[in-house]
C-alpha cells in the first residue's frame, strides 16, 4: 500500500512502523495512481524558470538501505516525472559517483531541451575513475575537467545549472566564480549555485557573478536556512533549492521508533533519529498526519505543499525511488494553505522542539563554511 492509502484506511498511527519495516525491506507494493494536474512554474535568480517541484535523482545508483535500484525502473520514473510537469532534475557527480548523472543523461534524451538539469562539482574525484579520493577540490582546472565530464554523462552540450557541492575553504570563491562565469560565457554552463555555503561566501560569489540558486537542507524537520541563507537571497534576489525536504523520509510517516537502519545508511549516524530523540520528535509527524486528513493529502503533500508557501522561489526537490511516492510528491503542488490555515499551522509547529542533529559531525562540519579570502 502507498502511503495516501495507508493514511486513509486509518492506521496512520500504527501503521507507521509498517510502512516504514516495509520501505526497509524494499516490499512496497505500488498502486495504481490517478492521474494529477501538473505542477506550476516559479523562477530561480528571477531567470530560471522550472517546475515548483523538482525531482531528485541521487539515491537512483544505490538507496538510503544500500541497495541497487532497476535502472529501467529509474528511468521510467525520471519520464513519468516529466509526464507529469516536472522540468527540474537534481542530480550530482558525487552520486554513484557518475552513475546518476548517467541514467539521467539516458533517461532525458529525448527531451533534454525542455527541462532544466542541475548537477554539481567539488569532491575531489578521479575523473577518469570515479574514485573519491577524499575531500574538496574546486580549483580552477579541476572545476573545468568536471563540467567536460558532466556534459558526455548527461548527453548534453550545456548544463542548465551547476553548484559547487561545497565550498572548498582552501580556494577563493572568487576563483570559482569567476571559472564558472568563464564557462558560461562559453555556453557549457548556464547558471550557478552553491550548496550548503558560509553567508559571506555567498556575497563574495554574487560580487564576482550572479548567483542564481543555493540549495541547502530545508524542511520542517530542519529549518536552520531560515536564520540566515532564506534572508539572503530574499536580499540578493537568489532562488532556493531544498534537499531533503521531506526529511529523509521521516516526514511521510515511514520511519518511527520501531524503524532500523541498514549498515552504511547514513539515516543511522543521525541524533535526531536516535532512539533518545526519534520519540520526541514523533509530534512533528502527529501534526502532518492532522493536517493531512483535514487536506484529503498525505504528510509528505504537506510537508513540500508548506515549504512552496515559505517564498515563491523556494523549490523542492523530493527524491525516490518508487513510482508511486514521485507521483505523490507531484500531486503536492495542488495543496495549498489560506493564511489563515498557514498562521494556525505554524502555530502548532512553534511547540515542537526537534532533537537531535540533523546529519554525521563528520559531514555537519561540510556546511556553512566560507571560503578562504583571494590575496
Amino acid at each position: 500500500m502507498n502511503r495516501r492509502n495507508l493514511l486513509k484506511s486509518g492506521l496512520a498511527i500504527a501503521g507507521g512502523s509498517l510502512l516504514a519495516s516495509n520501505a526497509v525491506a524494499g516490499t512496497i507494493v505500488s498502486e495504481a495512481v490517478a492521474p494529477i494536474a501538473a505542477p506550476g512554474k516559479r523562477k530561480l535568480g528571477g531567470k530560471l524558470e522550472v517546475s515548483n517541484i523538482g525531482l531528485g535523482v541521487q539515491n537512483m545508483s544505490r538507496t538510503y538501505q544500500t541497495t541497487i535500484p532497476s535502472r529501467p525502473q529509474m528511468i521510467d520514473i525520471i519520464r513519468k516525472a516529466y509526464d507529469n510537469g516536472i522540468t527540474l532534475f537534481d542530480t550530482a557527480e558525487a552520486y554513484g559517483p557518475f552513475e546518476c548523472e548517467k541514467i539521467l543523461g539516458e533517461a532525458v534524451a529525448s527531451f533534454r531541451n525542455k527541462i532544466v538539469i542541475e548537477t554539481k562539482f567539488g569532491w575531489d574525484i578521479d575523473p577518469e575513475t570515479g574514485r573519491m579520493r577524499g575531500g574538496l577540490n574546486s580549483k580552477p582546472e579541476h572545476i573545468k575537467t568536471a563540467i567536460e565530464g558532466m556534459l558526455k554523462r548527461l548527453r548534453t552540450d550545456h548544463i542548465d545549472l551547476v553548484y559547487q557541492h561545497r565550498v572548498d575553504p582552501n580556494v577563493p570563491i572568487e576563483d570559482v566564480a569567476g571559472t564558472l562565469k568563464d564557462l558560461i560565457q562559453q555556453g557549457k554552463i548556464l547558471h550557478y549555485g552553491l550548496s550548503e555555503p558560509g553567508p559571506e561566501t555567498v556575497r563574495r560569489a554574487h560580487a564576482v557573478h550572479p548567483v542564481t540558486a543555493i540549495q541547502n537542507e530545508y524542511s520542517l524537520l530542519w529549518r536552520g536556512p531560515e536564520q540566515t541563507i532564506i534572508p539572503l537571497c530574499q536580499e540578493l534576489g537568489i532562488g532556493f533549492v531544498c534537499w531533503s525536504p521531506l526529511g529523509v523520509g521521516f516526514l511521510t510517516g515511514a520511519i518511527d521508533g520501531n524503524t532500523g537502519f541498514a549498515p552504511g545508511d547514513i539515516r543511522g549516524m543521525e541524533t535526531r533519529f536516535s532512539r533518545e530523540n526519534i520519540g520526541k520528535n514523533m509530534p512533528l509527524v502527529e501534526l502532518l498526519k492532522k493536517w493531512a486528513m483535514q487536506k484529503n493529502a498525505t504528510p509528505g503533500q504537506v510537508s513540500l505543499a508548506w515549504l512552496s508557501a515559505q517564498k515563491p522561489w523556494i523549490v523542492p526537490i523530493p527524491g525516490t525511488t518508487q513510482m508511486a511516492h514521485m507521483l505523490e510528491n507531484v500531486g503536492a503542488a495542488q495543496i495549498h494553505f489560506s493564511n489563515a490555515e498557514l498562521t494556525q499551522f505554524n502555530t502548532e509547529l512553534a511547540a515542537i522542539k526537534v532533537e537531535g542533529e540533523r546529519l554525521p559531525p563528520f559531514v555537519l562540519a561540510l556546511s556553512g563554511v566560507e571560503a578562504v579570502a583571494k590575496k
